[in-house]
């Protein structure tokens, strides 16, 4: 069975982890074809989450009904569906529930608590550990489905599943209230007099309050066991209380991506006026905001608008950090900062036109755009975000640079049969993607100093 690289965006053929590539069957006819995902189930252990999430990632974003069938380990979504389609979803899920924020290793667990309504992601490799910050509507999805929750004890089919669910339920009211009558009838028929309190409304002081200390000697009879002491009861709920505030489900994802975009626009706006943006971990708030809006690749659109203007020639260097993290290893994102770029200069003209080319050629010089996204880009001229004349003007006045780049990858091409039969001190970069798998983390192996690519 062929192999892929659980991260796709990894070139590298040794790259260890790997998943079979997704097969697909369209089965039916009419209003009953539907696409079967043959190897799920595979392709889900290879990754480490359960079979139904990517399913029910793929209903979400097809805007398809999903069935399950965990013990003929058979996984369908309604309709007629490319696999080279689905398989390209699959890297979205893997990319938004799977990979570590901080290291990219597919080496994670996702823990779910009900009662918090949160997802918390840790790492096996580098030891990060903190909530999931994607808002997908496959979340709903997932708390109510945590992966410590075993698939065959649902049935055969969801409805079988629900069948016992409900039978469960139904039983555990008649124990309950058995249970409540008795109670009832020890104490004397006493309630609470319709007060409607709720124990789960308890404040943090109620509650550390009704549990006593435990002492050093109980610690070392009982060996390992949860610290109950007040000081950590009040840390964890602390944790709770930042965890919920994060990690609450918003209605954002069911909003248009024009609505989407332009919350978007309002937090680069919100950060630019404070001037917030030179700060790495804004950088990475504002990465992180465009993944959870599901806009990353049309956020340099924004970036563009908000961060250039005439004197772009200024600007790019001074931006150069933020850009870099949405336009790396993403020949989309470049392109619609392509798109900004042509937005700035049919803004100024007159300023601007005549200079376009060396605009170009500082993008390029700053491993912010790649020389094939140039070169596809000049191929043919689009009105997409721009008239057809500034378009066609745009692409004339780059000519020269686009001729350059050209002219340089001939020459490459040329010398790489003599560059392979000397011998090579140094290692030789021979790609943006490269020079990057080089650059070290700093000591404290917090933050990639993009600076040095």
């Amino acid at each position: 069975m062929a192999t892929v690289n659980v991260n796709r965006s990894v070139t590298d053929i040794f790259y260890r982890y790997k998943m079979p590539r997704l097969q697909a069957k369209v089965e039916g006819k009419g209003n009953g074809i539907k696409t079967v995902l043959v190897n799920m189930a595979e392709v889900a252990r290879a990754i480490g989450r359960p079979a139904t999430y990517p399913t029910k990632y793929f209903g979400c974003e097809l805007g398809a009904q999903t069935l399950f069938d965990h013990k003929n380990e058979r996984f369908v979504v309604n309709g007629s569906h490319d696999v080279n389609k689905l398989q390209d979803l699959l890297d979205g899920f893997i990319r938004k529930f799977v990979l570590c924020p901080e290291c990219d290793n597919p080496e994670t667990n996702l823990t779910v608590s009900a009662k918090n309504q949160t997802i918390s992601q840790s790492c096996k490799a580098c030891g990060f550990h903190g909530l999931l910050k994607v808002n997908h509507k496959v979340n709903t999805f997932i708390v109510k489905n945590p992966p410590s929750l075993n698939p065959a004890a649902q049935g055969s089919s969801l409805t079988e599943g629900k069948r016992s669910k409900k039978q469960k339920q139904k039983n555990d009211n008649s124990d309950s209230s058995m249970t409540n009558n008795s109670l009832a009838n020890n104490s004397g028929g006493e309630s609470d007099g319709g007060n409607g309190t709720n124990q789960a409304s308890q404040t943090e002081a109620e509650i550390s309050a009704a549990i006593p200390e435990k002492s050093v000697k109980e610690d070392d009879d009982e060996g390992w066991s949860v610290d109950v002491s007040k000081e950590a009861i009040r840390a964890r709920l602390q944790d709770l209380t930042d965890g919920a505030k994060g990690m609450t489900i918003s209605d954002d994802y069911d909003k248009t991506e024009k609505e989407r975009i332009d919350i978007f626009y309002e937090l680069v706006k919100d950060k630019r006026d404070k001037k917030q943006l030179d700060d790495l971990q804004i950088h990475k708030e504002l990465l992180i905001e465009a993944e959870r809006l599901d806009i990353l690749n049309k956020a340099p659109l924004v970036l563009a608008e908000l961060l250039f203007t005439e004197n772009i020639i200024k600007e790019v260097p001074k931006n150069r950090n933020l850009l870099l993290r949405f336009t790396i290893n993403n020949p989309k994102a470049q392109r619609y900062l392509i798109g900004g770029v042509e937005q700035t200069v049919e803004l100024h003209t007159s300023t601007l036109m005549s200079k376009v080319a060396g605009v170009f050629k500082i993008f390029y010089d700053l491993d912010i755009l790649d020389e094939k996204v140039i070169l596809d880009w000049a191929q043919k001229v689009s009105k997409r975000h721009v008239s057809k004349k500034i378009a066609t003007e745009i692409h004339e006045k780059v000519m020269p640079f686009v001729q350059w780049l050209k002219n340089a990858e001939e020459e490459s091409s040329d010398s790489e049969v003599d560059a392979e039969s000397e011998e090579e001190d140094e290692p030789v970069y021979k790609s943006r993607v490269e020079k990057v798998d080089k650059v070290k983390v700093d000591e404290e192996g917090d933050e990639i100093n993009i600076d040095e690519i």
